[in-house]
């Protein structure tokens, strides 16, 4: 570590860097809010903490403050209005080559005459969205970044939260209690996405590499359970993403290389007086422009070639309300070709059989949003959303041979499977906020959403009575689908309080109608202490082209036999206990209950249940679903957390669970994700090397129960020379436990107007050999094991100005 250290700090001064006497700042600006209603709040009182003397100011009309001159580095600020509750913001970091820029929510007490002052460290655990009760946080974009190992992404990043673990070190699929992947939602400035990853598939919610930058990122919120009626079509957990406005006042502008690629991006205002800004940020994969620019890495074609956009543009009126359009894209392909191959073989686990494959995949994803907030007063606003959305995916497969000699035999290829499915999506959505008095708020809301799916692919299919090609799809089709909710919160005191609602969704390719109840209560039994607890009874669709799958008939016709799939649907219960220990030190713990009914499973696959789906590049579905599965999830988590401050932060998770399910047959199993417990242990530390020079050292380990498996029965595979698994002993067994350690180090150093920061993530530092998955070696008779990513170094640059 001190090697790396030593490295970093002379290659500063390689670049000219000099300990500079001067100080230098940077403005801190931003506005304060309501938060029930996002309306502003002129006359607020803003201070900058543990200044002397002390610095403050008071808002203006519009609600905004400023503060130039600061210098770089944490600041502390505190916010207080008559009738609402003192709020702080705790270790904002100012740097040299970008304003800081915040949006201050502050909420109205219940009963002003109480003494009640809610502070920074104790308000920094719970969710921007005010109705959430329980099993709900937000996280920082700064938390993105400098937990180790979550390289930006914020689904990496949830994985160190109780209850989360992930399935894959190559993907970042998260398991939200036991939960399938599928069941995540996520949603972005108020509006669903579909899958914002590259390399994502169908029915799936995570990839490799994430489309969402967190340089466009502002604070978010991260559910997993019992969520608010404002949640719909979700099952497991929710994203709730807000993307920040570009600097109305300032052009600023970065520039990055990383794990993500390589970025450019942009922000400013459009005039100099006016109040509308944008911002726009482009990525390239790093390997993908190296591959362009001629350097090669002894891969051949099998580089992962991605990118993507995002941008926002914010234009605040006086009288006709604030107009939004956002975007986000991204395109991504890659060709895992065994044709450019040879034989080896001196490794039996290589080339195994002398037959390969040449795999093409792309996927696509776009989505363009408007959205207008409107103040019909100070008390009620109009949100209203359209978006239109799409992604794509398209797969071709060419089967191989190869002689012994390691050269493809002439005429042994051909086309095995080829598959393109494309959904578009078309929303609209309005929402009144409602602030009736201190204790009373609602907001009701409704969609529309039409979903248009257009798929078609074709397999070689060789079995008694068929010889050809077929197809599991081959569909034009659209789903439209009405949604509406109504969530109510009373306070009936500054302790007390009840958050309830209803939510209801009508699709019309099944002609089901759901009315779902969701009910939540908080209780401070001290300024300290607080109890909880929230139910919620919540349905999801099933992946919207899983409906249109087709069955082929003896007389060569085919059967839509999936388009009478009814949602699947969960009992949520959640029991919270919240302890702030010390000031910036809490504990918390939760005990949760799920019980999961109509769960699509099949007569033909008696063991299959769509609770195990949704963690991969593709899946098996099988046709003819019928929704008699059922499942359960239940658990308790503990969470320690000591809060950044004093130089360094600390967060402890314990998660310990059951996740069990029933197929067709009516057995009793464990669900793929049931590796009932999760151990998370994180930590950094910043130390201060002189003026404007700063290290910051981040450090994680991670143990969880192994992943369960399918064991592969050795015997049928040797007669058939290919893997057989034995499915009645499905995911009774787990692999080893998983382990891995992680570290991050960064350093940061502020110059006159830039600020550039370096740094190093050290993947799996022990490089711990965590099994995967199983394979049968038809060259050995025995069973072969891939392993997850070993010990892998990453870099990254960053410059702001």
């Amino acid at each position: 570590m001190r090697t790396v250290i030593t490295a970093l700090l002379v290659f500063v001064s390689v670049l000219g860097f000099s300990q500079e006497k001067a100080k230098i700042t940077q403005t801190i600006r931003g506005t304060v809010i309501d938060k029930v209603t996002q309306a502003t709040l002129p006359g607020a009182t803003v201070i900058i903490l543990n200044t002397n003397p002390i610095i403050g100011t008071t808002t203006d009309l519009n609600g905004e403050f400023e503060f130039e001159n600061m210098e770089v580095g944490r600041h502390d600020l505190q916010v207080s209005f008559i009738g609402f509750n003192t709020t702080g913001v705790r270790n904002v970091l100012l740097t040299s080559g970008k304003q800081l820029v915040l949006k201050i929510e502050i909420e109205e007490q219940a009963f002003v005459t109480e003494e009640i002052v809610v502070r920074a460290e104790q308000e920094k655990h719970k969710a921007i969205n005010e109705m959430a009760t329980v099993s709900a946080r937000s996280f920082t974009v700064e938390e993105t970044e400098r937990y180790a190992g979550s390289l930006g992404d914020p689904s990496r990043m949830a994985s160190n939260f109780a209850g989360v673990s992930m399935v894959n070190d190559q993907r970042n699929d998260i398991v939200i209690r036991g939960n399938s992947p599928s069941g995540v939602l996520w949603r972005l400035d108020g509006v669903e996405i579909p899958n914002p990853n590259h390399f994502g598939t169908a029915g799936t919610t995570g990839g490799p590499i994430s489309m969402l930058n967190n340089n466009l990122l502002t604070n978010s919120d991260f559910l997993t359970s019992a969520f608010p009626a404002q949640y719909g079509n979700a099952m497991s957990g929710v994203f709730d993403l807000n993307m920040r406005t570009g600097n109305n006042q300032e052009r600023e502008y970065l520039a990055q290389v990383g794990f993500n690629g390589f970025e450019l991006g942009a922000e400013g205002p459009f005039t100099k007086d006016g109040k509308g800004s944008y911002i726009i940020h482009y990525r390239y994969s790093t390997l993908g422009a190296m591959k362009a620019m001629g350097l090669e890495f002894g891969t051949g074609t099998a580089i992962p070639q991605y990118q993507d956009l995002s941008f926002k543009i914010d234009l605040p009126t006086n009288k006709l309300g604030r107009f939004s359009l956002f975007g986000i894209g991204g395109l991504s392909y890659i060709e895992l070709n065994d044709s450019e191959k040879e034989i080896d073989k001196d490794d039996d686990n290589a080339n195994y059989n002398f037959i390969g494959t040449d795999l093409n995949y792309g996927s696509d994803m776009g989505v363009l949003g408007f959205s207008h907030v409107y103040f019909l007063n100070e008390k009620t606003s109009i949100n209203t959303y359209l978006s239109m959305q799409a992604s794509r995916a398209t797969t071709v497969v060419d089967s191989l041979k190869f002689d012994e000699e390691g050269n493809i035999i002439i005429g042994s290829n051909y086309r095995f499977y080829g598959g393109e499915n494309t959904e578009t999506k078309y929303s609209a959505s309005t929402h009144l906020k409602r602030r009736v008095n201190s204790r009373n708020n609602f907001v009701v809301g409704m969609y529309f959403d039409l979903y248009h799916i257009k798929a078609t692919d074709s397999s070689l299919v060789n079995e008694p009575g068929f010889s050809g090609y077929s197809h599991n799809y081959d569909i034009d089709g659209q789903i439209p689908i009405i949604r509406a909710y109504a969530q109510w919160q009373h306070r009936f005191s500054n302790a007390l309080k009840i958050n309830a609602g209803i939510y209801s969704q009508h699709v019309n390719i099944s002609q089901e109608t759901t009315f779902e109840p969701r009910l939540g209560l908080s209780y401070k039994l001290t300024n300290k202490q607080t109890l909880s607890a929230g139910y919620g009874l919540h349905s999801q669709m099933q992946p919207r082209m899983y409906y249109f799958i087709q069955q082929r008939q003896d007389d060569g016709s085919y059967l839509e036999t999936n388009k009478n799939m009814k949602l699947s649907k969960s009992h949520q219960v959640v029991l919270g206990y919240d302890n702030l220990i010390r000031p910036n030190f809490r504990f918390k713990t939760e005990l949760y209950y799920q019980r999961l009914f109509d769960i699509p499973v099949s007569e033909s696959e008696p063991e299959f249940s769509m609770l195990n789906t949704g963690d991969s590049f593709g899946a098996f579905v099988p046709d003819s679903l019928v929704n008699t599965g059922t499942g359960e999830n239940y658990g308790v988590e503990l969470t320690l957390e000591k809060f950044l401050s004093s130089n360094f932060y600390v967060l402890s998770t314990f998660s310990f669970f059951q996740s069990k399910y029933k197929g067709y047959d009516e057995v009793e199993r464990n669900t793929a994700f049931n590796n009932n417990f999760v151990i998370n242990a994180l930590g950094g530390y910043e130390f201060k090397l002189a003026e404007h020079y700063a290290i910051f050292i981040d450090l994680k380990g991670n143990i969880a129960g192994g992943k369960r498996y399918v064991p592969i029965d050795l015997d049928a595979s040797i007669a058939s020379n290919k893997t057989e698994y034995d499915w009645d002993k499905a995911y009774e067994q787990q692999y080893d436990n998983y382990f891995r350690i992680d570290l991050r180090i960064s350093l940061k150093v502020d110059g006159r107007r830039l600020n550039q920061e370096w740094a190093v993530d050290l993947q799996n530092i022990s490089n711990t050999q965590n099994i995967y998955s199983e394979v049968y070696n038809p060259r050995t008779h025995e069973i072969a094991r891939t392993y997850q990513t070993g010990f892998y170094p990453m870099m990254l640059y960053r410059i702001t100005f």
